[in-house]
């Protein structure tokens, strides 16, 4: 699962880097502080936070307590990850499950 692991780094210093350079980004996203728990059906949980445009604290662990909470397996996210399948195809067919308020939902598409 160290794979998993890595490429969430990697997501998250890939999407901080973006908003570094794009200011209109990371002032839409200013103020806001939100808690992201990602689930494996069949490995670990990670957490991320949300503050002020950048996405911080990635760890292991389950959260009790997140804003958004995504729910898919290892190869539905490594597939999404490379683009060999679509996030709505992977909605449609329940392979990934997005947990949360409207306005959550529609924030983790901006952090994609």
């Amino acid at each position: 699962m160290a794979v998993i692991e890595e490429t969430l780094a990697s997501l998250v210093d890939r999407f901080n880097r973006h908003a570094a350079q794009n200011p209109g980004v990371k002032s839409e996203l200013a103020g806001l502080e939100r808690t992201i728990a990602i689930h494996f059906s069949d490995g670990p949980s990670f957490r991320v936070e949300l503050h002020d445009g950048e996405l911080t604290g990635l760890r292991s662990g389950h959260s009790e307590r997140a804003d958004l909470t995504v729910r898919t397996d290892t190869a539905t996210f490594l597939g999404l990850v490379h683009k060999e399948i679509g996030p709505m195809k992977a909605l449609v067919t329940r392979k990934l499950q997005i947990d949360g308020s409207l306005d959550d939902k529609i924030l983790f598409r901006k952090l994609l």
